[in-house]
């Protein structure tokens, strides 16, 4: 996830260590995480809405995702050859394709979806514990060990699993009822307008369009992103919002609230026909922004995550009860 105060590539404070594959199998796990770190570059591409032509430089993606440059570099090379960036000899790698098309493109398929949701629920229904051992896992889901530390690995880099030193792995606190569920939205309720009334609040135009674009395409493209990408998208434009605030202690609340409520949001993401309006909702704060409308801005938002909050925890309450 990204602020407007933050470099494009600046790595998240949850985000976590990749790690590194066991010597005995480290051909088949390094190219698990080769797809994985591919894949992701592609949504990382697409959420900073970069045309053709930028410049992808192998440490800012190392930094980002708390890698070697070793994996990076194997997985843009990767990319290079389905058309997505473009290896220009002497300068490195640039984006070839349109932010709003990479997502057609023949790279490392979500084949690892279903398994890393089946995980997150069975974490949310306290089907497995909150400290876990990798080849514990491997046994439960029957799975292999590449497959396994490929999606640990991406939890691990969205902030809700982390590796314990010398053996496991630890979930970190979420949400996980409904009555939790609706505070966090009334929290981000409280902060959020406040963040639009700060004084001195501003964002970049280069960061209005960046989230202009993606909305776009999510409104015109709705199912080619999954619920993961749906919640990195929603969250990265919240946050984007309240970084225009600059006060840093209302971005470390909007990012703690918006970890805590990743697995609970993916079940509501499920009916994506009950929340199309909320991407309309941000195409309108966006505007307002731009025309320096502030408080009628915060208005909206205040509105906007009311609705959400009522239509969400209705649509996670659905869940839960079947």
């Amino acid at each position: 996830m990204y602020n407007s105060r933050m470099t494009p590539f600046e790595p998240s404070p949850a985000a976590a260590a990749l790690p590194v594959p066991r010597r005995p199998r480290r051909a088949k796990a390094r190219g698990a995480l080769i797809s994985w770190l591919a894949a992701r570059i592609v949504e990382h591409l697409r959420a900073l809405a970069l045309a053709p032509g930028a410049h992808i430089t192998e440490q800012a993606l190392a930094d980002h995702f708390r890698v070697s440059r070793t994996p990076v570099r194997m997985a843009l090379a990767s990319l290079a050859e389905t058309g997505a960036v473009e290896h220009r000899p002497n300068r490195g790698y640039f984006v070839a394709q349109p932010p709003a098309s990479l997502s057609e493109l023949d790279v490392a398929p979500e084949e690892d979806d279903k398994l890393y949701y089946r995980i997150a629920e069975d974490r949310l229904a306290d089907r497995i514990p909150a400290r876990v051992v990798e080849s514990e896992l491997v046994r439960k889901y029957r799975v292999s060990r590449a497959r396994m530390a490929a999606v640990l690995s991406r939890m691990a880099h969205e902030g809700w699993l982390e590796r314990l030193p010398g053996h496991g792995w630890a979930f970190q606190p979420m949400l996980d009822s409904v009555k939790a569920y609706e505070d966090g939205y009334r929290f981000r309720a409280l902060i959020e307008p406040a963040a639009l009334r700060h004084p001195g609040f501003h964002l970049p135009k280069e960061a209005i369009e960046r989230c202009r674009a993606i909305q776009r395409d999510l409104l015109l493209h709705n199912e080619r992103y999954t619920d993961a990408e749906v919640f990195a998208i929603g969250s990265a434009f919240h946050e984007t919002l309240v970084g225009g605030s600059g006060n840093p202690f209302l971005m470390d609340a909007i990012r703690r609230v918006n970890s805590l409520r990743r697995l609970l949001e993916y079940r509501a993401k499920r009916n994506r026909g009950k929340i199309a309006g909320q991407f309309r909702e941000h195409l309108a704060l966006l505007d307002l922004v731009e025309a320096g409308k502030l408080e009628k801005a915060a208005r909206l938002m205040e509105k906007h995550l009311d609705v959400a909050r009522k239509t969400k925890a209705a649509l996670v309450a659905r869940t839960q009860a079947r």
